[in-house]
């Protein structure tokens, strides 16, 4: 029929990792959907992805976990130290893993799979985001849609008509992500080791014998690969022995962020906001931007205005504080004062000595935790 106009109740722009997690949780819903995306993707991505214990829950319902053949990496013990501490903070939990490593690729290639076989991924679409609003007709490969809602989804920060005041941090860090092979085992055990550069990660990548990590060092001040490499045989020679560093590095800028409100669309994912890698949880912000989101569908009709305002201030109470404490954590380590290093100190003993809020840090970091529920 000429013109005609297909009814969809989702569209999801923007097939990434969490574009596309988005679009399976909707369609589990027994949603339309419709997810398109600017190009076809062929995962390449060698980089890795820290689960906490409340995306993997996620996966599971999902359908995906099962489906992963590489198998994951526990973390069952994260170590922290720093410049002015001893000593380290060490976090764990006695009933379940602190998190899993799993490889970007793989799990993307999963959800893709899911998406084409119920025929709702549609790519190299490049589409005008000030052209789109809920129900208003758009024409996508010669067919005319029809959309309740918009979800955007595409991994980074985006400008477009009508958004309110967004908050930014524009420090001008980079962040470095590479991997290496090491001498001993690496126990299941993640590091953060804060500098006066920035922190340096190092966590358990998914290898057979337990001897390859991957690292994410973040810093505002010129480097190299070599120094790099020179600052983690340095710190971790005594836990992980000799190295052997793959060739590639990663680049990436980071520009935190977190977007307040915007009238037409849904964001999700990096182009709601953004956090500093010093805590590790962006991807799984998402996850939880998603949870929110399926959270809401069921307490409000799809057109009300009260999904939409409520979705973005229970997102932005939690994002806030993320946003905020990483960038604190940042500036404090990086502007090494008698009072900030004292405030490190008190932060760091707290943790140390006080069950309660250590107890608190651990189910944040295993997403157990919220403000909000």
């Amino acid at each position: 029929m000429k013109n005609k106009i297909f009814k969809y109740d989702f569209l999801i722009v923007g097939a990434g990792l969490i574009g596309s997690l988005t679009a399976l949780a909707l369609n589990k819903k027994k949603l339309k959907v419709l997810a398109i995306d600017g190009k076809n993707f062929i995962p390449k991505d060698q980089r890795t992805l820290a689960v906490n214990a409340n995306s993997k829950e996620f996966l599971e319902q999902l359908g995906i976990w099962s489906h992963l053949k590489t198998k994951p990496q526990q973390i069952n013990k994260i170590i922290i130290k720093d410049y002015i501490n001893t000593p380290p903070l060490i976090l764990s939990n006695d009933t379940e893993a602190m998190g899993n490593v799993i490889n970007n690729s793989e799990l993307l290639k999963i959800a893709h799979q899911k998406l084409n076989n119920l025929q709702i991924l549609k790519s190299n679409i490049n589409i005008n985001l000030d052209s789109l609003s809920p129900k208003k007709v758009t024409k996508i490969h010669n067919k005319h849609y029809s959309f309740k809602k918009i979800v955007i989804s595409i991994g980074k920060k985006v400008t477009v008509n009508e958004t309110k005041k967004s908050l930014t941090f524009n420090n001008g860090d980079y962040s470095y992500v590479g991997f290496f092979k090491h001498q001993n085992d690496h126990n299941n055990c993640a590091y953060e080791f804060f500098d006066k550069d920035g922190p340096l990660a190092v966590l358990p990548s998914p290898y057979m014998n337990n001897k390859r990590s991957t690292f994410i060092f973040s810093t505002n001040t010129r480097t190299s690969y070599p120094k790099i490499k020179s600052v983690i045989k340095k710190k971790f020679f005594s836990s992980h022995g000799k190295m052997l560093f793959d060739k590639q590095l990663h680049k990436f800028p980071i520009v935190p962020h977190l977007l307040k409100y915007h009238k037409k669309f849904l964001f999700v994912g990096d182009s709601l906001k953004s956090i500093h890698p010093v805590a590790g949880q962006g991807w799984n912000l998402g996850v939880k931007d998603i949870q929110e989101l399926i959270k809401l569908i069921d307490q409000y009709p799809l057109e009300s205005e009260a999904l939409q305002s409520i979705y973005y201030s229970r997102r932005m109470v939690e994002s806030s504080i993320y946003l905020g404490f990483t960038s604190m954590i940042n500036f404090l380590y990086e502007n090494p004062t008698n009072l900030n290093n004292n405030f490190v100190r008190f932060f760091y003993k707290s943790l140390l000595n006080i069950d309660f809020l250590r107890d608190i840090f651990i189910k944040q970091a295993m997403g157990r935790f919220s403000l909000i529920d």
